[in-house]
């Protein structure tokens, strides 16, 4: 095995360069060509190493490290990181530094150690389960708006559609607004910013920070500048007209983020608080949408998933109560194995190494780099039988442990809104097929494409709306159930 000799350990948000790494399984492409590939196409970059490595490699990927990355992909490894995290291996907030033009250097994935845990102690009470159900007839409202405004026979994306209504939860669920000029513009401005990294020019530039140069108004990311200060501007003036005028009445994630305080009594500041909601929205617009927009996909790709679906949903009646959609069984599995065929982010976090540890065989030293891959792991044959199908059942017959099957992530850095996303994606796709008749406008084979840090349908998924469906009902009594597989 080849060794190679960089210096590396963890300082609090710096790497002092110390220990020798030996590399298992290192690829041998120059690290530009790697990057490249990972770049423009990330699935196909990694489908193609996990052929020669299946278990574990080492490759040189611009934008995590700027050093080589240990890649794993197996079930033993994943748990032994994730367990271990903030012992064995750490998370320093910088190496997300190419998301900080978007998110800021106070967003929960930009900061580490001490600071991390405080911030994720006062987000997470705004995204307990509990207080999901709050949130679940304003997702069923937006989604019936939203559908409703689409016309007869005409073909339209889904992952536009699905955006729309991702955007309304958002601003609405997230945000705390609802109408006025100041709803108006970011909904406006904020798909506008977003939108522009969906094109390989301004990803390449997170990835690439030479090319960040602002020569105007009329240059890539000088727009880019500009747009997200308008979006600046609006939300630091919501925050401070909430200081000025507060309503402990409100349930919006915003107003509890306001409320909440840290051990110390302390809140967090407008500047914490902007970059948190930058972060949920960069980290839940499009991976919410493109996850809802693959469900629409599968359930129309293969209609007797859609029809077993729609049988499971009949059996709840005209009155459908958000909880009782939520803990639906083949519902959960359709949302499990639409984050498991294609997870919309294809690696977990970054860790290093702060102690001698050993992963498969592989000794590994203190400043290690070494990052799960959730879309690997997620196509294993010894843990998915016929991977590239997509086969609900199988999280009927089975529980997969959170090292088989982690679509949000683990450990400390697991996804915050996970409840959120789950239970956005399980009521827009039930009120969907409740409601409406939907078709794939054609059924070409869908490429995959990186939409800032996540991994998309290129062709949006085209659909079309031919009509409006009847639930059939059946007496209330046979409502609900309570098995639940999330």
């Amino acid at each position: 095995m080849r060794k190679s000799y960089y210096y590396s350990t963890y300082c609090e948000d710096s790497f002092v360069v110390l220990n020798q790494m030996q590399q298992p399984n290192p690829l041998k492409a120059p690290s530009f060509i790697q990057s490249l590939q990972f770049i423009l196409n990330p699935v196909g970059f990694l489908e193609k190493v996990h052929q020669q490595y299946p278990d574990i490699f080492t490759a040189k990927i611009f934008g995590f490290t700027g050093i080589p990355v240990v890649v794993v992909q197996h079930p033993q490894a994943i748990q032994e990181i994730l367990t271990n995290d903030r012992k064995k291996f750490v998370v320093p907030g910088h190496v997300n530094k190419i998301l900080q033009p978007l998110l800021g250097k106070h967003s929960l994935l930009m900061v580490s150690g001490e600071q991390h845990k405080r911030q994720r102690q006062l987000v997470m009470p705004s995204f307990h389960k509990e207080r999901m159900q709050s949130y679940g007839q304003l997702i069923v409202n937006l989604t019936e708006k939203v559908m409703s405004q689409l016309s007869l026979n005409q073909v339209f994306s889904a992952c536009s559609v699905m955006q729309e209504i991702s955007l309304q939860v958002i601003l609405q669920a997230v945000f705390g607004l609802y109408e006025g000029q100041r709803y108006e513009k970011l909904k406006h401005l904020l798909p506008l910013m977003l939108g522009l990294f969906r094109s390989p020019l301004y990803n390449s530039f997170l990835f690439f920070p030479f090319l960040q140069k602002d020569f105007g108004a009329w240059s890539p990311w000088g727009r880019f500048v500009r747009i997200r200060q308008q979006i600046d501007e609006l939300l630091y003036a919501e925050i401070a007209e909430r200081r000025v005028q507060p309503n402990s009445d409100r349930i919006d994630i915003l107003s509890l983020l306001m409320e909440a305080t840290d051990e110390e009594g302390q809140p967090m500041t407008d500047k914490e608080l902007r970059d948190e909601l930058m972060t949920m929205l960069v980290g839940g617009f499009d991976s919410t949408a493109i996850a809802m927009a693959w469900e629409l996909y599968w359930t129309h790709h293969l209609p007797e998933v859609g029809e077993k679906l729609r049988q499971e949903l009949d059996t709840l009646g005209n009155s459908k109560n958000p909880m009782d959609i939520f803990r639906l069984p083949y519902l959960s599995a359709v949302c499990n194995e639409t984050l498991r065929i294609y997870p919309v982010g294809v690696m977990a976090n970054v860790r290093f190494v702060q102690e001698p540890v050993e992963l498969l065989g592989y000794h590994l030293e203190p400043g290690t780099a070494v990052i799960p891959c959730i879309y690997l792991t997620h196509h294993r044959k010894d843990l998915y039988q016929k991977p590239k199908q997509f086969l609900p059942e199988r999280f009927l017959q089975h529980q997969y442990s959170p090292y088989e099957f982690l679509p949000f992530g683990g450990g400390v850095r697991r996804c915050i809104g996970d409840a959120l996303a789950m239970f956005e994606m399980k009521l827009v796709l039930a009120t969907i097929l409740s409601h409406y008749k939907l078709a794939l406008a054609d059924h070409q084979p869908v490429t995959l494409q990186r939409q800032i840090m996540f991994v998309g349908p290129g062709n949006g998924i085209k659909m079309v709306m031919t009509g409006r469906r009847t639930p059939f009902k059946i007496p209330q009594s046979t409502s609900k159930t309570t098995q639940s597989f999330y």
